[in-house]
């Protein structure tokens, strides 16, 4: 008989850190803005992405590397980084940023790719 829970799609659930890091890129894009932040706009951010992300500073390295990575020389560019510098101010471990704003950038890349069509431009 043919069990669905017992078949592999491929794709492994999503663990508490890939949540938490979804909850964190939310938290901060949300409070990203296309201006400087209020003072009072700035502390609670910070204190929102804090309490999110509970001392792990390599979660929101994560959140800041790949926004940075993944948007830049884009039109989102400001806000990412606006939102990468809440991360920051949050804690996050700064040595990590770089290796994750390159897999930013790798992401990027493939989802610009289409997909079984050779390389774009091609007819």
């Amino acid at each position: 008989m043919f069990d669905p829970g017992r078949v592999s799609h491929g794709r492994r659930s999503p663990g508490p850190d890939h949540i938490l890091v979804a909850q964190l890129d939310g938290a901060a894009w949300r409070h990203a803005r296309w201006r400087d932040p209020t003072p009072d706009e700035e502390t609670a951010a910070v204190a929102e992405l804090r309490e999110l992300a509970a001392g792990r500073a390599d979660l929101l390295a994560e959140v800041a590397g790949i926004m940075l990575g993944a948007r830049e020389d884009t039109l989102d560019e400001p806000r990412a980084r606006a939102a990468a510098y809440l991360c920051r101010a949050a804690g996050a471990d700064e040595a990590l940023i770089p290796q994750w704003a390159e897999e930013g950038k790798r992401r990027a890349a493939r989802a610009r790719t289409r997909p079984h069509a050779g390389p774009a431009g091609m007819p």
